[in-house]
């Protein structure tokens, strides 16, 4: 009777034991033990005009992915382009379409993921006294026709152009649909595509001018200016009555897959529209317009 009653107790622990590893499925395998949370690295690099969402977007998405590393770099949308290309990283960040700035047969192995729009607007030093300035004359202003703030209601005072690179995609966005394809007149260069630095330069260069995306023109460091009495906002970019936006883009290499596939989707729920909103992106599910590559050189 006794070695009767130890087996039974034997048997109810080593349940008990069983039960605690998981319940069994039909192949044998426990739930608990097949669950495996999200792991491995993500590198982006490319548009500086977009970095500051992807960063936003990366730190939010690694609470709850803690076993997902993710680098991001800028550099400008033809280096992202370029190294997603080269497959030197998994994503490349890009204000334009990749066919702007790749040859067609590089431009068509990529995969273009859309996640948000950027409007682009044109920015001086807050001291030149202008807030306001039709198409032409800002066509002018850049081309070198009209070189002092006062021979547009602003002080007598130099116009100083700040240049981006030609890797920049948001200066590929600002000549096409704010100077109508004209290129811009020699300035004080920057010598890489860095959002941050040129808002600087900006901010402390008297009689300066240049462009940046609307997520960086969040303080009174530098003033925005409105074209043909339009103001550089979101609502004028989805009705269409400011014409300088595009696109933000994330290209992979062919289809992507494991941590990167799931980053990217993570810039559809309703959590990152919240950030795509509060960092100074707009939702490109609310443009009444829509826009193809151009057909420009590289």
């Amino acid at each position: 009777m006794k070695k009767f009653i130890a087996a039974i107790l034997c048997a109810v622990l080593a349940a008990g034991t069983l039960a605690g590893c998981g319940t069994a499925t039909a192949s044998g395998v426990s739930k608990t033990a097949s669950s495996q949370s999200l792991s491995g690295s993500v590198n982006v690099s490319g548009s500086s005009a977009l970095q500051p969402l992807v960063k936003a977007a990366a730190d939010k998405f690694k609470v709850s992915n803690s076993g997902v590393s993710i680098t991001v770099n800028a550099g400008g949308s033809g280096t992202g382009l370029q190294n997603v290309s080269d497959k030197t990283v998994d994503i490349g960040d890009s204000d334009v379409f990749a066919q702007e700035k790749l040859t067609a047969d590089k431009a068509s192995a990529l995969v273009d993921h859309i996640v948000c729009v950027v409007g682009v607007a044109a920015v001086v030093n807050p001291q030149v006294g202008v807030t306001n300035v039709t198409k032409q004359q800002l066509i002018d202003i850049f081309t070198g026709k009209i070189t002092n703030w006062k021979d547009v209601g602003g002080k007598d005072q130099k116009i100083v152009i700040i240049n981006r690179p030609a890797s920049s995609g948001t200066r590929a966005l600002f000549k096409a649909y704010a100077l109508d394809g004209k290129s811009e007149s020699t300035g004080q260069a920057l010598t890489e595509d860095n959002s941050g630095t040129l808002k600087q330069n900006v901010a402390q260069t008297a009689g300066s001018i240049a462009y940046l995306a609307f997520s960086y023109i969040n303080d009174d460091t530098v003033k925005a200016l409105s074209i043909d009495s339009v103001k550089p906002t979101y609502d004028n970019v989805y009705s269409g009555k400011y014409p300088v936006w595009g696109y933000e883009h994330m290209y992979t290499n062919g289809e992507p897959s494991g941590a990167v596939k799931a980053f990217l989707k993570y810039f559809s729920t309703s959590e990152c529209e919240s950030i795509i909103k509060s960092t100074g992106y707009g939702l490109s599910g609310k443009m009444t317009v829509k826009r193809d590559a151009l057909a420009s050189s590289k």
